[in-house]
């Protein structure tokens, strides 16, 4: 499975989880506005490290967090490189 499809996966599975809707995920949407509120971002990242062995948001001084779910996607996709 791709890391987006691995991504969008767990997504899906914490909004059902936590009761929450998705929104229609695509790659311009606002992190906020996919339907997670901020526990439920903090969730997915705890789960995406368990799934791929990695959290880019901690193994570097100079990581921005992202804005749009494509930018989420990238800063994983970029952090297997």
């Amino acid at each position: 499975m791709s890391i987006k499809l691995t991504i969008m996966d767990e997504m899906a599975r914490v909004a059902r989880e936590h009761g929450k809707t998705l929104a229609p995920l695509h790659d311009d949407v606002a992190l906020l506005d996919s339907g997670l509120d901020s526990l439920g971002i903090a969730v997915l990242v705890a789960r995406l490290e368990d799934r791929l062995g990695l959290d880019p948001f901690t193994t570097s001084d100079d990581v921005q967090f992202p804005v749009t779910v494509g930018d989420f996607v990238k800063a994983y996709e970029h952090g297997t490189h």
